[in-house]
């Protein structure tokens, strides 16, 4: 509690807390009106204390700061006049004032204003610097300031007879009087003089030496952390220690770690007897703060999970809690430690009253505490009362001393208020307590009834208007008055003393004793006892003794004070007139000397005299005291919880005994860091995760190194192959040893692959591998922190969570944080399940752990790598010619992003290019590089081998394989031990070899010690360690084995003899396919049957991203290495042998895009590949082997999949349920084996989530269900319907148990409690109700919602309900009061969503304004509130044709672009860009090319030959709208809605320039005929003509009153026309910007402007219906004058004539190829024709059922394609009018067409809405036309429209549904009929081996077959979906 001050004039100890609401404003005026220079000195220190008694009650801390400040000045005054005054009691008086000061500014957070006062306080009474700062100062820390004083300082000492300094207003002549009156005098010789208080010697210890105990090791902590300076009165020989150690931070750190290592020894000690015990609290005050909260928990933990009373720990607690340092334990700590005394003090009832007192005098200790910290608010109900009540239970005990305790603990605990107000502390006590006059009998019987009656008086007047409270009050003050003159004896009054919560003076007089005995300072302890007006109360005379028996049994007191002790107990058992005669306190004094007098040794011998003394005198009732302790001896109980003796060994000796690391430690940093190195490292960046966007990044190492501070377990490292992780993790290791410090985490690199079996210890395999000893290794677990560095996750080929397995930071395992990198491709879907923290069915926190992925090099990277890497390494090139390499070379620049593939880069760019030659059209490959790389790696190695030293046999060893090829005979050794690798070691990638053991094996023929064995050894890129040799960088393996898949330079060799053999005999086996599409013309060399000795055979690289890469881009650069790969899977058909080989082959080819459209793969053998994404339009795989093949995304339009084995195929979807009726809701059962969906019809239907079989039709509700939810225990479904009511369904029966009624309005939500007993629900009725969900009544109904009940919702940890409202409220109401509690009332709008927290101590709201708000449950404030940002945007449109042949692009946002066959209109290729939804498609000029654009911002390119996406150019931060390409195709222009135009290299990724201008959305963009300058179009009524070289905007073209919908260029360039929502066109002139016409006559906006070819006319199209043509002819006649005097030619600007005939609006304009003809389309959904020349419609194409969104011609003009919102396109013949093919049928629209036209083919791309594009090629043939498909790159939706699935095996019952919504016809084979097939023939085999040859007998399986049949019949005629799958898991076993 706040500091007592005890005055000597008062009949008792007041508390400052009394003084002031005694006193008042009456003495604070009589303070602030007395002039100070008026006053004596004693009168100045008393004004001074008076300001700080007023200081520490003030609750306002600015008032309380200024008192202190009054309190100074007053002092200032007195230490001018007593500066050298040598009366101690003065000086004493102005120390303890600067003690008061400094405990109050520490209490308010002013440490260093603190600190000073306590300075000051020393200097005054010289003692050692902060020795006030914590009133509750540990007898150790008292001890350790008193020992470091000089020896030469003399003892201070206090005469008896000085009066203590007063801290009262009173008149001297007052006091005087009061003291005459009051005083009590004790023989002067009994505590004459203040003493110095128990000491401790302390000799300090010699650096780095051995500590001889813990008080030492206690004494040198205390000492650093005590601040003493220099001039310190110090021993010479600790300030001589104090000041070596203060310069050496290792010795520092070593004490410190001792400390800790005894804390943790602590806890390992499962015996934690008495001596543990000692240590760890006589350490307690010198740790930190984090330390001592640990030992905290340690015996809070100890004490809690003990089943007996743990003694030993409880005296721990109790020293602990009473001596700790201020901060070092906060209330919620104190709080906690009191709720486990309390609850194990209720446990402990009827164990023995030994244990009860020690418990209660543990209790005391937390509440003195308690008190003393100020802690306020305790929980009543759970706390406070049941602990006062239990208190007033022990004063039924007959033993007394137990009784003392109780009531000492009782009066600490009124100290520490709980959380009840006054009001309902009068309420509550009134209507239990204080009923009658006989309750307040048996309430305050034997107390100070007067100051109750006193308090009473305050009550009543304080509540003159409060009704009832007023009648409880009056009984209680008429019942008490009666009682005032009624006393009982000392026990009695105890008793009834704990039935009533008043504080007592005699508890505050003994805590201030406490402190005066503490500091020493005895002779003022006994001036307090004596004058205390307290002092003859029993309970203040008890804990007098208590407390002098401890100084008498404590050695550590001198002798004569130990005597004076005993004295003082002497006189108050003879002095019965100023001490009473209580005889329970005669009988605890005699039994205190009894006990002391028992005590071994012969220094106890004058309490034995002080016994003989006593026994002779007093009357018969004291000497038949001493007569029952005569006979019976005393009553063992001890004077206070006394600390055991440390004794050897202790844990300190323990940890001394440790094995040293550290030297070790130092080593390995050292020599880590040694082989660091020098290299290139250029800081990586980062994103959160996988799916983030890379624009997204951050500084990996300080992510990182936030990690290593946070209290995350898990740090995951990922990145693609070659990203930097491995660099990355050295590097961190390097910057961890930097920074270690001794004693510090140790950072540990593991290396995965080299480690056997990492997922067992793998911590103490690697410090093995460091040469660390076995007891190094058990001393680091025990004793130290690591950061674990664990590299090559997937190189070690791991699926174990290494965190787990290895039980980090679990008991007794090593303390480690985890670092862990693995390659991103090597993951699945769920893969955080290997790296978090906590197994499955315990998750682990999700701040626990955190991942991070390596993002691509960012070209400011890619500099900066490369000018450190000219700096170190001094390379051929210099920074300038890589870096103009690069800008020359865009693959390139792509490729270098990825830092290994950078360094590969700069290796081997010296040596691929030659910067004198045109780079623009250099195409590198990583495989290119690769290769490369090898040859230079091993040309270097040779010629490094050429200039070595070597033996004769190397020597010739070496010249040898140059004959034969050097590098050649390098790259063969490289591709042997790659495959051998794969193959003996399943491509785990570390080999290690032993001489004497492998030399035999598969490892000696590359590692032998053959010369040439060892020449290419050290050729190739390989690093040893040890005997450990691996490739020095991963994807070197990868490489390898892909190379000796397929080797370039070995097919070459191969083709020369085998080419003209090959070219007249074989055919190859290029599959068979409908037409022969001729994609290759290389010469087929592969014989019939390929070779079966290819890795592809035998080994399975599905899963191996890295190698497929290689394969992949192989495979696009050698015809043969396709055909190849084509004649596996043919050789699959024939052989099963070939099934692996087939599976790879598909799977490279399909990931290279090739596609199979219209092949023949029937009987292909392929399971496990990979067909994800693949086009399979048409093909035929009838009886193809597809088990376990991943289809996800497959386009099988009309594939045939008849009698195809399906078992275990991977759709990636799942069918739909399709109902009647809209879906409202639905909910998975707690198990998730079903599925609940509610219908707006009523209906609630439940499924089965395995097999989507309807289990239950609920009906019963008459309209829409609002509400659906299962119970806890899904045993029952509740739901809530429109029609009012509630519904309690039984999920077993399929029945209703009850129907809710009540409700006045339809209920809007239903959710059940967590125990399941309960339902609440809300209604439109405006109220909420609760349900009893066994009977249906309803229990309470809570109104207060103003509108309609939105919804409801239980919390997850309490006893309430949350509801919310279209009232814009949330309410909060409690089930048990039944009550609401809370309001919440911020949200503008309804609140529309509602959700609790985890443990229900926050929730968060949303409401229809995406508004969202999160709440404090307890006290219903908003903590934070967020507002959403949700936009929407508008389709747009654009339309074009290919300049060269007869190809549409079209596209409607939502759609995918494909490109059709013009004449049959069957689909060519489909273009997907991942998830995107186009908006924009164009051609490029040669028509190789495709850019799409989309919603996703990015821009793509693809190869119109194989539909094979080139780039994704990202920069746009929103939809990009319009793109076009240069004229020579080098360039794309793109614009966006975001107001931007950037400019993109063809083959770059980055944008060259970044074009601002227009403030709003850009509609079309055009490239002038020359290619120098883009014009643009926009919705801010501006068009703006841009420098395509500099980006710099030329022109802003503005003049219209409207929105910019088109924009055209002139053939010739030098003009532009604009249409524009003001209804005009607007003609430019280009060099100008000027306007050179305004063209008028639509009444509408136009929204299409189009040139005719000659440049002549321009032809324009309107919302008014009509299309115009303009004369924009020059003519010499109309010339303008410029500014500078020059003219210029104009346009006439003339309408030539307005075509009338469209019913709507006219979205789209297209001139012929010729110009003779102008198509237009329109909203009517008609396509009209009409003659430019004529001025006639020529043609009205009708056709289309909605609006024609855009029409195009085609190169030579003969056909036309329009595309339409009815989701198809047709096209049709110009010259006839007619429909040659529709193209339909298709999920979406299509929105774009691009025309392309190649040796007399016809293509085209489509772009269509479901985000796909596709590429069709058009064969005419007479007058037939015929589309097939190309290509297709789908969004990556199944597609299997048209598929036959007649009789396909295998295939489950969800994958059969699946099919057949996405329209595949046929029927597939019954599971259960193929297992019966199976089961016959097996039975027949069975019959055939148990029949003997020579007696043949009936054959039984027909039998057998026919039961099985009929089994499977009745299964499947059986609704029952348990038997179904009962028999389906017994007919597996069977299979």
């Amino acid at each position: 509690m706040p500091g007592l001050t005890f005055v000597s004039y008062d009949r008792c100890v007041i508390s400052i807390e009394q003084q002031l609401s005694n006193r008042g404003a009456m003495v604070f005026g009589t303070i602030i009106s007395s002039p100070r220079a008026s006053l004596s000195l004693q009168q100045v220190l008393r004004l001074a204390n008076v300001y700080l008694e007023n200081a520490r009650q003030e609750t306002d801390e600015t008032i309380a700061l200024v008192l202190c400040h009054d309190a100074e000045v007053s002092l200032s005054q007195v230490k001018r006049v007593a500066k050298h005054t040598k009366d101690k009691d003065m000086r004493e008086g102005i120390a303890s004032i600067y003690d008061g000061l400094g405990d109050l500014l520490d209490n308010q957070g002013c440490g260093s204003e603190a600190q000073a006062f306590y300075n000051k306080s020393a200097k005054w009474s010289h003692r050692v610097p902060g020795s006030g700062q914590s009133s509750r100062s540990t007898s150790l820390r008292s001890s350790l300031k008193n020992v470091l004083h000089s020896r030469s300082t003399s003892t201070a000492e206090t005469p008896a007879d000085k009066t203590l300094p007063l801290s009262s207003a009173q008149s001297p002549h007052k006091q005087q009087q009061q003291e005459r009156d009051l005083a009590v005098f004790l023989p002067a010789d009994v505590f004459p003089t203040n003493v110095r208080p128990p000491t401790v010697a302390f000799n300090p210890p010699e650096q780095d030496a051995r500590l001889n105990d813990t008080i030492q090791l206690a004494c040198c902590l205390g000492l650093l952390q005590s601040g003493y300076e220099p001039d310190d009165i110090l021993d010479p020989a600790v300030l001589n220690w104090l000041q070596v150690i203060k310069d050496d931070p290792d010795e520092q750190e070593r004490l410190k770690t001792l400390a800790t290592d005894v804390i943790r020894a602590f806890k390992r000690d499962e015996l934690k007897d008495a001596k543990s015990v000692t240590e760890v609290v006589i350490l307690a005050p010198v740790l930190e703060n984090d330390d001592f909260r640990y030992v905290l928990k340690e015996f809070y933990s100890g004490i809690g999970q003990s089943d007996l009373l743990d003694i030993h720990q409880l005296e721990g607690l109790a020293h602990l809690v009473q001596n700790a340092n201020s901060g070092a334990i906060d209330a919620d700590d104190l709080v906690k430690v009191l709720s486990l005394l309390s609850t194990r003090l209720r446990d402990t009832h009827q164990q023995s009253t030994h244990h009860l007192h020690q418990l209660t005098m543990a209790v005391s200790h937390v509440l003195d505490a308690m008190a003393d910290a100020n802690v306020k608010g305790l929980d009543r109900k759970k706390i406070h009362e049941p602990l006062s009540l239990y208190l007033e239970e022990l004063k039924k005990s007959s033993d007394s001393y137990l009784v003392y305790q109780a009531a000492y603990a009782y009066q600490a605990l009124l100290c520490v208020p709980d959380d009840e107000s006054l009001w309902q502390a009068t309420l509550r006590r009134g209507g239990k307590v204080i009923q009658g006059v006989s309750g307040i009998v048996s309430a305050v019987k034997g107390l100070d009834l007067n100051g109750f009656v006193e308090g009473l008086k305050d009550i009543q007047q304080g509540m003159s208007e409060a009704g009832e409270a007023i009648q409880l009050v009056k009984k209680a003050y008429d019942g008490a008055t009666s009682l005032i003159e009624d006393g009982q004896g000392f026990f009695e009054c105890l008793k009834e003393g704990l039935s009533f919560g008043r504080k007592c003076a005699w508890y505050s007089a003994l805590r201030g004793a406490d402190v005066l005995i503490r500091e020493g300072q005895l002779a003022s302890f006994k001036r307090l006892v004596c004058e205390a007006p307290c002092r003859r109360e029993a309970a203040f005379q008890w804990g007098v003794c208590q407390r002098l028996g401890v100084i008498a049994a404590d050695s550590k007191w001198d002798l004569a004070t130990r005597q004076n002790a005993v004295a003082f107990l002497g006189e108050m058992y003879r002095d019965d007139d100023v001490w009473g005669s209580q005889s329970n306190i005669k009988q605890w004094i005699v039994n205190i000397l009894m006990q002391l007098s028992s005590i071994r040794g012969g220094e106890m011998q004058f309490v034995k005299l002080q016994l003989q003394g006593l026994a002779k005198k007093g009357d018969s009732a004291k000497q038949k005291i001493f007569q029952t302790f005569q006979e019976n001896g005393p009553v063992s109980y001890p004077l206070k919880i006394a600390l055991s003796t440390v004794r050897s060994p202790s844990l300190l000796d323990r940890v001394q005994e440790r094995p040293d690391v550290e030297g070790h430690i130092r080593q390995l940093r050292k020599q880590r860091l040694k082989d660091r190195g020098t290299s290139v490292y250029i800081a990586p960046q980062a994103k959160a995760s996988l799916q983030a966007p890379d624009e997204a990044r951050f500084p990996l190492m300080e992510k990182v190194d936030e990690f290593l501070a946070n209290d995350q377990k898990v740090f995951l490292l990922l990145g693609d192959s070659g990203a930097g992780k491995s660099t990355f993790n050295h590097e961190l290791e390097c910057h961890l040893w930097q920074s270690y410090k001794k004693a510090g985490v140790i950072p540990l690199h593991i290396n995965l692959p080299a480690i056997d079996k990492p997922e067992h210890d793998m911590v103490a395999k690697q410090l093995r591998k460091f040469e660390f000893t076995e007891p190094q290794i058990r001393e680091l677990k025990l004793h130290r922190k690591f950061t674990l560095i664990c590299d090559g996750y997937d190189e070690s080929q791991q699926t174990h969570n290494l965190y787990r397995s290895n039980r980090l930071n679990q008991v007794g395992e090593w303390d480690a944080k985890m670092v862990i990198s693995c390659r991103s491709e090597y993951l699945g879907e769920d893969y955080r399940d290997r790296f978090q923290p906590g197994d499955r069915n315990h998750r682990s926190e999700p701040l626990s752990f955190q991942e991070a992925v390596i993002t691509p090099f960012s070209m400011d990277q890619v500099y900066d790598y490369i000018t450190q890497y000219v700096s170190v390494y001094r390379p051929l090139w210099e920074a300038a010619e890589y870096k103009n390499t690069l800008d020359l070379i865009p693959s390139l620049k792509d490729l270098v992003k990825n830092p290994f593939l950078m360094s590969l880069s700069l290796e081997v760019l010296p040596r691929m290019v030659d910067p004198g030659h045109d780079l623009s059209t250099t195409h590198i490959t990583r495989t290119a590089l690769y290769d490369q790389f090898i040859e230079h790696w091993l040309e270097r190695g040779k010629k490094r081998l050429g200039e070595k030293t070597m033996s004769e046999q190397a020597r010739s060893a070496f010249e040898n394989l140059i004959d034969e090829g050097f590098t050649r005979n390098g790259i063969d050794y490289l591709k042997k031990l790659s495959v051998a690798i794969y193959k003996e070691q399943d491509g785990q990638p570390i080999v290690s070899y032993s001489r004497y053991k492998d030399e035999k094996s598969w490892k000696g023929p590359f590692f032998s010690r053959d010369e040439e064995k060892q020449i290419l050894r050290e050729a190739c890129p390989l690093k040893r360690n040890g005997n450990q040799h691996r490739f020095i960088h991963r994807s070197l393996l990868e490489y390898g084995v892909a190379l000796a898949i397929f080797d370039p330079q070995d097919w070459k060799e191969r083709m020369v003899p085998e080419t003209s053999a090959a070219q007249q005999t074989s055919t190859g086996p290029e599959l068979n396919s409908s037409k022969n599409d001729n994609e290759d013309e290389a010469s087929a060399v592969i014989g019939q049957e390929p070779e079966f000795i290819s890795p592809l055979t035998w080994r399975s690289f599905i899963k191996e991203p890295s190698t497929l890469q290689f394969l992949e881009e192989r495979v696009s650069q050698e015809p043969v290495f396709k055909q190849l790969l084509y004649g596996y899977i043919e050789q699959s058909k024939k052989d099963k042998k070939w099934s692996t080989a087939a599976s790879n082959a598909i799977t490279i080819l399909i990931r290279a895009g090739y596609q199979f459209n219209h092949k023949d793969l029937r009987g292909i053998q392929i399971p496990n590949a990979d067909l994800s994404y693949g086009m399979f339009e048409s093909a035929q795989l009838q009886g193809a082997d597809l088990r376990n093949v991943d289809l996800r995304g497959t386009w099988m339009r009309n594939v045939n999949l008849s009698n195809s084995q399906m078992t275990g195929v991977q759709f990636g979807e799942m069918p739909y349920l399709k109902h009647d009726s809209v879906v409202r809701m639905c909910v998975y059962s707690p198990d998730g084996e079903n599925l609940a969906v509610g219908l707006e019809n009523g209906k609630v239907i439940v499924y089965s989530t395995s097999n989507c079989e309807t289990l239950w039709t609920l009906d019963g509700h008459n309209l829409g269900i609002t509400g659906l939810v299962y119970s806890p225990e899904g045993d029952g479904i509740a739901s809530s319907s429109e029609d009012g009511t509630v519904r309690l369904w039984n999920t077993g029966t399929g029945g209703c148990n009850h129907i809710v009624n009540g409700h006045g309005g339809g209920v809007t939500s239903v959710v059940y409690s967590s125990r399941g007993d309960q339902i609440a629900s809300g209604s439109r009725d405006l109220t909420v109700r609760l349900w009893d969900v066994f009977t249906g009544e309803c229990h309470h109904i809570w109104i207060g919602h103003t509108k309609d009940v939105l919804g409801v919702v239980y919390s997850p940890k309490r006893a309430q309900i949350a509801s919310h409202g279209e009232d814009c409220t949330v309410r909060l109401w409690d089930i048990e009061a039944k009550k609401c509690i809370h309001v919440l009332s911020e949200h503008s709008h309804p609140v529309m969503i509602v959700v609790y927290s985890s443990q229900g101590d926050q929730l968060v709201s949303a409401c229809t304004k995406q508004e969202v708000r999160i709440w404090e449950v307890d006290t219903g404030e908003c903590r934070h509130s967020f507002k959403g940002d949700f936009h929407l945007y508008s389709n747009s449109c654009a339309f074009m044709y290919s300049p060269i042949r007869d190809q549409v692009a079209r596209m409607i946002p939502g759609a995918s672009v494909q490109l059709w066959d013009a004449d049959t209109g069957k689909l060519l290729r489909k273009l997907d860009g991942d998830t995107h939804i186009p908006t924009s498609i164009v051609y490029s000029p040669q028509g190789d090319m495709i850019a799409s654009a989309g919603d996703d911002n990015a821009v793509r390119i693809w190869d119109t030959e194989t539909g094979v996406r080139r780039q994704t150019l990202i920069g746009h931060s929103d939809y990009v709208s319009i793109m076009a390409f240069s004229p020579k195709g080098d360039q794309i222009a793109s614009g966006s809605y975001d107001t931007t135009v950037r400019l993109w290299d063809v083959g770059a990724t980055t944008s060259r320039q970044i074009s601002i201008g227009h403030s709003r959305w850009i509609h079309e963009i055009k490239c002038s005929p020359k290619g120098d300058s883009i014009a643009t179009c926009s919705d801010d009524k501006t068009a703006r003509i841009w420098d395509v070289e500099t980006g710099i905007c030329r022109h802003i073209l503005q003049g219209h009153s409207g929105d910019l919908y088109s924009i055209a260029y002139s053939p010739q360039g030098d003009q532009i026309a604009t249409g524009s929502e003001d209804s005009t066109v607007r003609l430019w002139n280009i060099e100008t910007g000027a306007c050179t016409h305004t063209l008028t006559g639509h009444d509408m906006a136009v929204y299409a402007v189009r040139y005719s070819p000659q440049g002549h006319q321009l032809a324009s199209a309107s919302y008014d219906r009509t299309v115009r043509l303009w004369d924009v002819r020059r003519s010499s006649g109309l010339r303008r004058r410029r500014r500078n005097g020059a003219s210029m030619d104009i346009a006439t600007g003339e309408c030539r004539h307005i075509f009338i005939g469209h019913q709507n609006s006219v979205k789209s304009v297209a001139y012929s190829p010729r110009g003779d003809q102008i198509a237009s389309g329109s909203e009517d959904g008609l396509l009209k024709l009409w003659g430019v020349e004529a001025r006639t419609c020529l043609w009205t194409l009708t056709g289309h059922t909605e609006r024609v969104n855009n029409v195009a011609y085609s190169p030579r003009g003969d056909m036309i394609v329009s595309t339409s919102w009815d989701k198809s396109m047709r096209l049709w013949d110009v010259t006839s009018g007619q429909c040659r093919a529709v193209i339909q049928h298709y999920k979406s629209g299509a929105k774009d067409i691009a025309w392309i036209e190649a040796s007399g083919i016809n293509y085209f791309v489509v772009g269509c809405e479901d985000g796909s594009v596709g590429m069709w090629q058009v064969r005419n043939d007479g007058d037939h036309c015929h589309v097939s498909l190309r290509w297709t790159r789908t969004k990556g939706e199944l597609d299997v429209k048209g598929a036959t699935i007649q009789g396909m095996q295998g295939l489950s019952h969800l994958d059969k549904q699946l099919l057949k919504q996405r329209g595949a016809v046929g029927e597939p084979a019954d599971r259960f009929r193929e297992a019966s097939k199976k089961v016959s023939t097996m039975a027949s085999v069975v019959s055939h081996l148990k029949t003997p040859l020579s007696e043949p007998t009936e054959d039984s399986t027909s039998k057998v077959s026919v039961s099985f049949e009929q089994l499977l019949q009745r299964v499947e005629q059986s609704n029952d979906p348990l038997l179904r799958d009962v028999v389906a898991a017994f007919v597996k076993n069977i299979h």
